[in-house]
This record gives C-alpha cells, sequence and structure tokens, in this order.
C-alpha cells in the first residue's frame, strides 16, 4: 500500500517537471523568435508633412489635390504620407513603386477606398468600379467583358455608333459660326451610344424616350461624379459619419432616388421582354441589349444568377452610363483644347485626316486604326490632362512593403498620375504638348498598363474594364468633328488650360468653339 502511493507521488512529480521542462522550451523557443523578429527593424512609414493633432494635414488642402501632392513630391520625393483626420493617406508619385503597388502586390492593393457618396450612389458598392475585390466583382467583371465589350457586340453596334456621330456632325452643321459647348456635343453623343447597348433593344424604336432619357442622365451625371469627388468630414472622421454634417449622404440618396424613377420602368420593361421570349421559341442569337442578358442571367441558379439582384443590375447599368461618358467626353474637350492651344499640330491631324479618309469621304471606324498621328495627339493629352489624375484610390488588405517603406493596412493610397505624367526625369519637355514622343513607340506606351510611366487608365486587375469602346469612340468623335470642320476661340477669347477639382479633372472653364465647314461636298454632311 505505501509503495503504491509512493510510485503514485514520483509520477506525479515527474509529469510536473516533464510539463515545466516542455513550458520551459516553449518559452525559450518564443523568447528568440521575437527576439528575431525585432532584430529585422520593421520598414518605417513614408515622410510627409507634419499636421496639427487631431485634423492632421486637412487645414492645409487645397481644392486641386493632384497640384498640390506634386508640389509635395518634390520636396518629400517619389512616396509621401499624409495624416488626414483619422485617415493616413500615401501619394506614390513614382513609376517604379506605382509598379509594385499595382503588379507586384496587385493582390493587396485590390480593393478600392469608397467614399460615403460613392458607396451610397452605388447602392453599396454593387458596381464594378469600387466593389471589393473578391467572387462578386470578378463575375461582374467578366460578365461586362464578355458580354458588353466583347469584338462581336461591339462590332454588332457599329451601325448605331456611326450615326450617333453622323447626328452629332449634322448637328454641328446646322450651327456654322454660332459658339458650341464641346463638352456637351461629345456628352450627347457619348451617351447615346452607351444608353443604347445597354438598353436600346428593350426601349426599341421609341426614340422619343430615348432621347428624354439620355437628358435625364446628361442632367444626373456631372452632378453625381462631383459628389463623389466633394471632401467630406465624415469620409476623415468615420465617427462624424452618423451627422452627415454636410449632408453628403441626404444629397446621394435623394440622387439615388431620381436614379430609380429612371431605372426601375426601364427594367420593368426589360424583365416583361425577358418573360415574354423565355416562353416563345425566339432564336438564342437574337440582338439582345446589356440589360436583358442581365436580367436572364438574374433569373438562373447558378453562381452569376445568386450574385444579381435588381440593385446589383442598377449599379452596373450606371458605372457603364458615367463611367463610358463622362469620362469620354471630358477627354473630347481636353483634346480640342490642346489643339486649339496649338494650331499646328491640329493643322497636321487635319493633315493625316485628308491623306486617310479624302475630302470627298466621311470618316469611318475602318479609319481609326490607321489614324497614327491622332492617337498619339490623343495620347499625349492623357498625359498632360489625364481625365482621374489620382486614379481611383486604393486600400491594402494587409500591412505591406512598397518602396522601403510600410504602408499600414486600411491606407488610403493614391496613384499621383499627375505628377509621373510631367516628371522630367522620365520626359523630355514634360509640359510641352508633343505627340511626336508617343509615335514610333515599339513597346509599352500605350492603354493597357504595362509601362508604369504612362497609366492614364490605371494597370493590373484594376485597369479599367471599358478602355476598348472608350478609345474608339474617342478617336471617331475627335476624326469626325475635326475632318468635317475648322475650328476657332470666339473673337475677343483666349485659351484657359486651367483645371478643376473633382475625381474626373474637367476644364475649369468649358471649351466654347465655333465651327466652319471643311469638306465641298454639303451632302456629306446629310
Amino acid at each position: 500500500m505505501a509503495s503504491a502511493v509512493v510510485n503514485t507521488i514520483f509520477s506525479t512529480e515527474m509529469e510536473a517537471l516533464l510539463a515545466l521542462f516542455t513550458f520551459s522550451v516553449l518559452f525559450l523557443s518564443a523568447l528568440w523568435l521575437y527576439a528575431k523578429s525585432i532584430s529585422k527593424k520593421a520598414a518605417p512609414l513614408p515622410p510627409g508633412p507634419r499636421g496639427f493633432p487631431v485634423v492632421g494635414y486637412l487645414p492645409f488642402l487645397r481644392p486641386n489635390l493632384h497640384h498640390q501632392f506634386t508640389e509635395l513630391a518634390r520636396n518629400y520625393g517619389p512616396i509621401f504620407k499624409l495624416q488626414l483626420g483619422s485617415r493616413l493617406v500615401v501619394v506614390v508619385n513614382s513609376p517604379s513603386i506605382a509598379k509594385q503597388v499595382v503588379r507586384d502586390h496587385d493582390a493587396v492593393f485590390a480593393n478600392r477606398d469608397p467614399p460615403i457618396a460613392a458607396i451610397v450612389g452605388t447602392y453599396g458598392c454593387r458596381d464594378i468600379a469600387f466593389a471589393p475585390n473578391g467572387t462578386y466583382w470578378r463575375d461582374i467583371r467578366k460578365l461586362f467583358v464578355r458580354e458588353m465589350l466583347s469584338s462581336a457586340n461591339l462590332r454588332a453596334c457599329h451601325e448605331h455608333r456611326r450615326e450617333e456621330v453622323r447626328k452629332a456632325i449634322r448637328s454641328v452643321r446646322s450651327r456654322i459660326g454660332e459658339p458650341i459647348n464641346i463638352a456637351v456635343l461629345a456628352s450627347s453623343t457619348e451617351i447615346n451610344v452607351i444608353t443604347s447597348m445597354i438598353w436600346g433593344s428593350t426601349l426599341g424604336s421609341d426614340e422619343a424616350k430615348i432621347d428624354q432619357i439620355g437628358a435625364e442622365f446628361r442632367e444626373i451625371m456631372g452632378k453625381f461624379v462631383a459628389m463623389v469627388g466633394e471632401p467630406n468630414i465624415s469620409d476623415f472622421f468615420p465617427w462624424l459619419a452618423r451627422l452627415d454634417l454636410q449632408r453628403v449622404q441626404a444629397r446621394m440618396e435623394n440622387m439615388v432616388k431620381i436614379l430609380d424613377n429612371i431605372f426601375d420602368p426601364i427594367i420593368k420593361e426589360g424583365v416583361r421582354i425577358v418573360c415574354e421570349k423565355s416562353g416563345s421559341t425566339t432564336k438564342d442569337d437574337e440582338k439582345k441589349d446589356f440589360l436583358q442578358i442581365l436580367l436572364e442571367l438574374k433569373n438562373r441558379d447558378d453562381n452569376a444568377g445568386k450574385s444579381l439582384d435588381f440593385q446589383a443590375i442598377k449599379a452596373m447599368l450606371l458605372d457603364i452610363v458615367i463611367g463610358g461618358t463622362d469620362t469620354t467626353a471630358t477627354m473630347v474637350e481636353w483634346v480640342m483644347t490642346a489643339l486649339l492651344d496649338n494650331p499646328e499640330i491640329m493643322k497636321k491631324v487635319q493633315k493625316e485626316l485628308e491623306e486617310i479618309v479624302g475630302m470627298t469621304s466621311i470618316v469611318e471606324e475602318v479609319h481609326l486604326p490607321k489614324l497614327k498621328y491622332l492617337d498619339a495627339v490623343v495620347k499625349e493629352t492623357f498625359r498632360l490632362y489625364p481625365a482621374l489624375p489620382l486614379l481611383v484610390p486604393k486600400c491594402p488588405s494587409q500591412t505591406t512593403e512598397v518602396g522601403g517603406y510600410t504602408i499600414p493596412k486600411d491606407t488610403k493610397v493614391f496613384l499621383n498620375m499627375y505628377a509621373i505624367h510631367r516628371d522630367p526625369k522620365l520626359w523630355d519637355n514634360p509640359l510641352q504638348f508633343s505627340p511626336e514622343r508617343f509615335l514610333n513607340q515599339t513597346f509599352g506606351l500605350d492603354y493597357t498598363g504595362n509601362d508604369h510611366r504612362f497609366l492614364p487608365f490605371g494597370s493590373g486587375r484594376r485597369i479599367c474594364a471599358g478602355i476598348p469602346l472608350a478609345e474608339k469612340m474617342l478617336v471617331y468623335i475627335l476624326g469626325s468633328l475635326l475632318h468635317s470642320f475648322d475650328w476657332h476661340l470666339p473673337k475677343g477669347e483666349k485659351m484657359d488650360l486651367s483645371d478643376g477639382f473633382g475625381l474626373v479633372i474637367k476644364k475649369k472653364t468649358p471649351l466654347i468653339a465655333i465651327p466652319a465647314p471643311r469638306l465641298f461636298n454639303s451632302e456629306l454632311y446629310q
């Protein structure tokens, strides 16, 4: 009995010693790993200007952020930080560091940092531009590229693009000698093309209804984009968001109600048509618009159908209308501005048009790939006047080292393309408008985001999905306007190259120009 007790005590002591030994080994191992981890010093945060307590650098911000950020880059280098309220902001100003963000660490920086206005305006970030990286975003982007921007669909919509451009030319011809707002002209043309592609078959031949909807969107579009880019105190101090001190959220909610009043009847009609077709023997290859495709997918039981509801459909339609219209119209205005400010370059463009198209013909899409000099003019305009000079802000999903500095998780990251596109270390005479720099390039200087000196549409997985259509329409509209007419400023007017503030940078003063006919055969204008 006594022996059994002794054995039990001994066994218990051995177990305790073994446990203590194991704990000691684990504790010492943890200490060693910790010491090893801190022996490698973490990269510091980027440099940057100091601000005030609580508000940070906010009181020093000026309206045109891309100008101010470019000035700060001269003092603080290719990457710097700002504390704006409770938000840390990092600005990247060099192509090498931009490459690390959009290519080397693309997955980490694949999320957006949407302001409250964008969250509300896109039905909870259900669109392509602001949806978080993930299955839903990948599915809707693939759907957009496959159905909306496929080569077959772009070819199928050729006649409508042609008619809308010809309609614009006829409109200008009827106003010879009168001042014309170039942005309004381009916007009207572009929005008619886009809306035809996304719900043209749904509305059918009701041109009055189509024109009415186009006018309603033109009225809303500028206000929507301006509100998304408007500085909002709630974005810098999230704990103030419920107060909505600037009423940004309330104003955007009101705008969404207006959008719903436009979208809902169109979608209702689309649902009716899809239901009728589902019960008929309609051929599968019959022409459908993008809305009908979305509604058909919504009715499916697979993953694509489950991710689509009416809110998601409206978010995608809004994204396409605004993204496909506003930036293109803005760039038409900037290109025309640059050409009117450089008349000798405008003459070169028109000479190329004379040689490729001829003075007895009109511009057709078949001519566009041959207009090399006009293409260079457009790219040079994107370099000097990028529509999105800071692109759409990114937000890392985890703390990452970039350019030798630590970028904490959830930082708002801007790629300052305005600074990169005008960097004298990267471009000869960077402030000079010189399309020739884009001629005879063997690699890179295009819109695909492979050369990080030139990223007007971004790069990586979040590169703009609408490049094929935007590029085609931009050159088509410009070529038609420049081939059919000579242009000059109103008498006594001087060219204003200043830009305004916003997510999309427009001219501070709209471009007003006066046309004169160039083609001798008046029937070409009909």
